[in-house]
């Protein structure tokens, strides 16, 4: 969650074609740097899950349309899409064919079992707006990633897998990617590049600095490969605290009821065993990462 937050936040200033800065030498926080619709819809749909654990997909479909129209309509000027714009204010909206990447930069899970619960609750987080086929896969490929990296695989293995389940094109560097790259607002022109941002990553911060150099929507592309670079490095405590100071007390509670919950999840057993390897292997992650994978 802090990962797609942050990304967000670090993206804001940099968004659209006039304000893309394609290098990676920038303020990583500015008085410019503030959260945007992206943060809200991942709010919105993290408070959805949390309150429809265990209930079944007309009971998460219906929260998840609840909590999106409140607290979208309670931060009206944050950059929505003018379709979902009108969207927030339907009484009885319905989805509208969309493959924007919202439906990628909004999805987000509670530790799912396996991947089969994974792609099926991306599915539902997209569908109640973006019912368009490369909406979804825009979410499910994003949410694999997440998963794949949460469960101790390798950058080679997501990649991989991404490619050959979601049809994506990862061969291009980001280098090859950023001259021509541009604002769009499409799945199909975020999440790849998004993911990409992430695999030539060496840290946290240089996943979102990577991400915004690329251009484009900056933002969502940022808050796409944070997600991912959270569930891979974790998130460095002092960009954690960043984090939330730059939110309201609202949306720092959900974000903290989100934290609970996954710690709740997670047995202390488990922190206390990754805190120790992190701190011996002096972020090294590569090297935690293969300790954590084969049980060490």
């Amino acid at each position: 969650m802090y990962g797609a937050i942050l990304g967000d936040i670090v993206g804001s200033p940099y968004e659209f074609d006039c304000n893309n800065y394609k290098a990676k030498d920038f303020p990583l926080f500015s008085r410019r740097s503030d959260f945007t619709d992206d943060t809200v819809m991942t709010l919105a749909v993290a408070k959805a899950l949390l309150s429809t654990r265990g209930q079944d997909d007309a009971a998460i479909k219906a929260a998840l349309v609840r909590e999106m129209q409140q607290l979208g309509r309670a931060y009206p000027d944050r950059g929505y899409g003018t379709h979902f714009g009108g969207w927030l204010y339907e009484d009885a909206p319905q989805p509208y064919r969309s493959y924007g990447n919202g439906s990628a930069m909004r999805d987000k899970k509670i530790f799912p079992a396996d991947m089969a619960e994974t792609l099926h609750l991306a599915r539902l987080t997209a569908q109640v707006t973006h019912d368009h086929p490369e909406g979804t896969k825009g979410a499910q490929a994003t949410a694999a990633a997440i998963f794949l990296a949460r469960t101790g695989h390798d950058k080679a293995e997501i990649k991989a897998y991404v490619e050959r389940e979601f049809g994506y094109d990862l061969s291009r560097t980001c280098d090859e990617i950023r001259p021509t790259y541009h604002h769009v607002e499409s799945c199909q022109e975020t999440v790849p590049q998004a993911i990409t941002a992430f695999l030539e990553s060496r840290d946290f911060e240089d996943a979102l600095r990577t991400a915004v150099s690329l251009g484009g929507d900056s933002d969502t592309l940022a808050a796409i490969t944070g997600s991912i670079a959270e569930a891979f490095y974790g998130v460095p405590e002092e960009l954690r605290q960043e984090c939330r100071t730059r939110l309201t007390p609202e949306l720092s509670e959900i974000l903290r009821q989100w934290e609970s919950a996954l710690y709740n999840e997670k047995t202390v057993v488990e922190f206390e065993i990754e805190n120790k390897i992190r701190r011996g292997f002096h972020g090294d992650f590569e090297l935690f990462r293969c300790v954590k994978k084969c049980g060490a």
